[in-house]
């Protein structure tokens, strides 16, 4: 099965001053809680779902423990870079789920 080319890398590179919105892959940066972040190039029409479960397993964390955000927005599986009109090394936040948290006050 060959689908989407997704490759990372966990090494922090600068940003580059000219951002080709027309280029058929696009770099991404996934930012963890821990601070660590991950870089994936996937191509502009790919699911954003490749790029989250590989995040997910590369982190050793288990895909439906983790939520995804993009400018504060939920990223839906379904969803491409095209489609969130993402730039070059634009940057999804990694959030673990939190369950319950709140205090039972008598």
């Amino acid at each position: 099965m060959s689908g989407p080319e997704v490759s990372s890398s966990t090494n922090k590179r600068p940003r580059e001053q000219q951002q080709h919105t027309s280029a058929p892959t696009i770099s991404l940066k996934v930012k963890g809680q821990d601070g660590v972040d991950v870089f994936f190039n996937i191509k502009r029409n790919a699911k954003l779902k490749k790029v989250l479960m590989a995040y997910c397993e590369k982190q050793n964390y288990e895909y439906k423990t983790i939520v995804f955000l993009y400018n504060g927005e939920r990223i839906l599986e379904r969803q491409s870079p095209d489609d969130l009109n993402m730039a070059e090394e634009d940057e999804i936040d990694a959030l673990r789920h939190q369950t319950g948290g709140g205090r039972n006050e008598k």
